[in-house]
C-alpha cells in the first residue's frame, strides 16, 4: 500500500532534481532594472542585451528566449540619450528586422547618429549602405566620405574600409575627391581621435 503513493511521489522528485538550471526563468537584477527606468543610458544598454541574449524574465520556463522587442525599447532608450552602442545596437534590429519592423532608412538613420559621434564601425557601414544606397540615397561621394573616416583608424577592420573606400574612389570625379577629402580632413579637425595603443 505504502508503494502506491511512494512511486509517484518519487517520479515527480526525480523529475525536479533532474530539470537542468536554465529550466528556471532568469530574473532582472532589481537595481539593474532601476537604473535602466531611471534613464541611465549604460544600465539601459546592458537590460537590451540581456534580453537580446534570452537572459530576461521569459514567457517559456523552460529555456531562455531572446526578446528582441523589449531588447529594442531598451537600446531605443540608451540610443534617445545619444549612446553610441545603443544606437548601433537598434540599427542593428532594424537592419535584420528583429523587434522592429525591418527598416533600412531606420537603420541608416541610427547608423548616422552613432558615425557622427565618432564610431568607426558606424562610419564603415554608413559607408557600405551610401555604396549600394540602402536606407539612404546611393552616393559614391558620401560612401567615400564615410568610409575614409572608418578606415583612418587603426582596427581589425581597417584594411577592408580602405579596400572599399579605393574601390569607392573608382567611382568618383577629381573635383569630387577633393571636396570629400577636404571635408574629411575638417571633420577630423572638429573631431580629434586618440592615439591608438601600440
Amino acid at each position: 500500500m505504502k508503494t502506491r503513493w511512494i512511486l509517484p511521489f518519487l517520479a515527480v522528485f526525480a523529475a525536479l532534481a533532474i530539470t537542468p538550471a536554465f529550466a528556471q526563468a532568469p530574473a532582472i537584477d532589481p537595481a539593474l532594472l532601476s537604473k535602466a527606468t531611471a534613464g541611465d543610458a549604460a544600465a539601459q544598454l546592458l537590460l537590451g542585451d540581456l534580453y537580446a541574449a534570452g537572459s530576461g524574465p521569459t514567457r517559456t520556463p523552460r529555456q531562455a528566449t531572446e526578446d528582441y522587442k523589449q531588447a529594442a525599447e531598451w537600446y531605443r532608450k540608451a540610443a534617445e540619450q545619444g549612446n553610441a552602442a545603443g544606437q548601433i545596437r537598434l540599427a542593428a534590429l532594424y537592419r535584420d528586422g528583429k523587434g522592429v519592423e525591418h527598416d533600412m532608412a531606420q537603420a541608416a538613420a541610427w547608423y548616422r547618429k552613432a558615425a557622427d559621434q565618432g564610431d568607426v564601425s558606424a562610419q564603415g557601414t554608413l559607408g557600405l549602405l551610401y555604396s549600394i544606397g540602402q536606407g539612404v540615397p546611393q552616393s559614391y561621394v558620401e560612401a567615400y566620405y564615410w568610409l575614409a573616416l572608418a578606415s583612418g583608424v587603426k582596427g581589425p577592420d581597417q584594411a577592408r574600409y580602405d579596400a572599399n573606400r579605393q574601390n569607392v574612389g573608382s567611382h568618383i570625379t577629381a573635383a569630387e575627391l577633393a571636396d570629400v577629402t577636404d571635408r574629411v580632413e575638417k571633420w577630423l579637425a572638429a573631431h580629434p581621435r586618440p592615439a591608438a595603443a601600440e
